[in-house]
């Protein structure tokens, strides 16, 4: 029975998957989830020592990022296992790698070695800080990568040092925007026939979602600073106190403004001198933002939600995260899928947060086990019974 794929929109195209950890496996699930054949290439149990990065296989971390894909297991310390694999490259459309940059050298797997086996392959690496460079061989995790990329400095309260961002960002947006690099790589070869090979780090992914704060400093010299809750120029905007929690306000604009006053009942905000424009409530937003509060903390914040928004000011519940997930417009995007597993309880993972209308993205397989798929997919690449056998009689698979 064929492994079923996800979406027709990338089912052409074969993919090895060599990452481990998140940035890896977040690239290469997007290319999963939209239909190609991703081989994910594990390391022998009999080589694994201790839990692996990345946590265990029944985990929800581990199964969420590794959907829609099949395993096979391969020593890429071994030359059989290494020239298995380059077997394999010649019929694959490409290649992602997370390892630091030395080791694919050492390996023999690098683009360099790769692209002369198949010259259409497209070989993306994701490391900690860049190829090359005076960092290039350090190990690079998400936190550094926030704390070097500028971001912790401008995330948690002022005055209250230095705090990671929820989720690990770097890592995320990293593996988005190599997977993009794929895409657009796999587009230019339809025209020049050849692949090439896509680079990005966690530093660079991270100083890129900077985004206007790092363009605050290129352009106009401004080094940003912590501000909370607050978000450093449309005020005020953050988060106020209700009678059963807190909701977000945000208030961009004058006609905005405007309409946030009278709906709260304040219309007299509206004439005060140090909140008369944008600037004055800048410089006035501790005193603003406890003026608001003295007010938002005498009704629920349903009934703030609902009277802001029917107002057209933007306003939003604060939710954990099983009260979003039972929230109704959560659950009419449909961005919680189930997934079938073989002992057919079934699971449910996040399923990607764009659609397509001819060729969407479904949950179609549960993540494989470690090695699940290694004979069939073998069998795929041309190898026989007897290739398979001697592989397995050396601990190459």
């Amino acid at each position: 029975m064929p492994f079923p794929r996800a979406s027709k929109a990338l089912s052409g195209f074969t993919v090895l998957d060599l990452s481990r950890v998140r940035s890896g496996p977040t690239c290469v699930r997007q290319l999963a989830d939209w239909g190609a054949n991703v081989i994910k290439i594990d390391t022998p149990a009999n080589l694994e020592s201790g839990e692996p990065l990345g946590g265990p296989r029944d985990g929800p971390d581990f199964m969420n990022l590794h959907r829609n894909k099949r395993s096979i297991t391969l020593n890429l310390k071994s030359p059989e296992g290494v020239a298995a694999f380059k077997k394999m490259v010649k019929k694959a459309d490409v290649v992602v790698e997370n390892f630091r940059p030395d080791v694919k050298g050492r390996l023999g797997i690098d683009y360099k070695a790769l692209r002369k086996i198949n010259p259409r392959l497209v070989y993306a690496s994701i490391s900690g800080f860049g190829q090359t460079g005076p960092y290039a061989d350090r190990p690079g995790f998400d936190q550094i990568a926030q704390g070097m990329g500028g971001l912790m400095s401008i995330t948690g309260e002022p005055g209250r040092g230095p705090a990671r961002v929820g989720v690990p960002i770097a890592d995320l947006t990293a593996g988005l925007f190599c997977a993009m690099g794929i895409l657009i790589a796999l587009l230019e070869r339809q025209k020049s026939g050849k692949g090439q090979q896509v680079e990005t780090s966690l530093l660079q992914a991270e100083i890129f979602m900077l985004d206007f704060q790092a363009a605050r400093w290129l352009v106009k010299g401004e080094v940003a600073k912590q501000a909370g809750n607050n978000h450093p120029t449309s005020i005020p905007t953050g988060v106020f106190k209700t009678t059963d929690g807190y909701i977000n306000i945000a208030t961009a604009g004058q006609k905005i403004w405007e309409r946030f006053c009278n709906t709260l009942e304040t219309p007299e905000l509206i004439a005060r001198p140090e909140y008369a424009n944008a600037a004055n409530r800048s410089k006035n937003r501790d005193a603003l933002n406890a003026e608001i509060e003295r007010h938002t903390v005498e009704r629920s914040s349903a009934d703030w939600v609902e009277r802001f928004n029917k107002a057209g000011v933007p306003c939003g519940p604060i939710y954990n995260i099983d009260q979003m997930f039972a929230d109704p417009q959560v659950k009419h995007v449909g961005i919680a899928q189930p997934v079938k597993t073989k002992d057919k309880k079934g699971l449910t993972l996040i399923g990607q947060p764009v659609s397509l209308s001819r060729t969407p993205s479904k949950l179609v397989a549960p993540p494989p086990g470690l090695g699940q798929h290694t004979d069939a997919v073998l069998k795929e690449f041309g190898f026989s019974a007897r290739q398979i056998a001697a592989l397995r009689q050396t601990n190459a698979i």
